[in-house]
């Protein structure tokens, strides 16, 4: 039990810093970044399992326009310019994404969709501050795109296979892990 303590603790910070550096920049590193931070993972499925929960044409509107702006954000990260708290929006996007999901907002239309905008421009903002200076930025980018999408088709997937109830116990639970984090 000693032994399994000190391997958890040896592995905290690591666990603890959701964005390490992948090496040189490429598709490689754009497709391992939104996977490798929870923050980002757990964000980018909720918005999957929000479209999907929603209605005609908010199911594609929704990570159509998160991807959008997350590309613009990335964008304004990689030729240095930081969005302001950015660390405290993406929690807050965990929290609000889900408790979106835990109160059944699915189809809260064009307001859903610009909050989707929103956290995509500050979740894309911290993959451009991110981006390992070496390399190619339309890699990283393309990557980081294709992880994304991937990533909200995996949401919307599950969503579609679960049980109203099951999804807004996930939501529930994300918008306490976004809270356990802030704190």
């Amino acid at each position: 039990m000693k032994k399994a303590l000190i391997t958890l603790a040896a592995l905290m910070p690591a666990a603890a810093f959701a964005h390490p550096g992948h090496g040189e920049a490429g598709l490689a590193v754009g497709l391992l970044h939104p996977v490798m931070g929870w923050d980002h993972l757990l964000a980018f499925v909720a918005v999957g399992m929000l479209a999907m929960a929603s209605k005609g044409e908010q199911r594609w509107r929704l990570p159509l326009a998160f991807v959008a702006a997350m590309v613009a954000g990335a964008g304004l990260g990689i030729s240095g310019l930081g969005l302001p708290v950015v660390e405290p929006v993406i929690l807050t996007s965990m929290v609000m994404l889900g408790g979106l999901l835990a109160v059944n907002m699915a189809g809260a239309g064009r307001a859903l969709m610009l909050l989707c905008a929103l956290f995509g421009l500050f979740h894309g903002n911290a993959h451009g501050l991110e981006m390992p200076a070496s390399g190619s930025a339309v890699a990283f980018i393309s990557g980081m795109v294709l992880a994304t999408a991937a990533l909200h088709a995996a949401g919307g997937i599950t969503a579609r296979y679960l049980h109203g109830t099951l999804l807004r116990v996930f939501g529930l639970a994300m918008a306490g892990v976004g809270l356990l984090a802030a704190v």
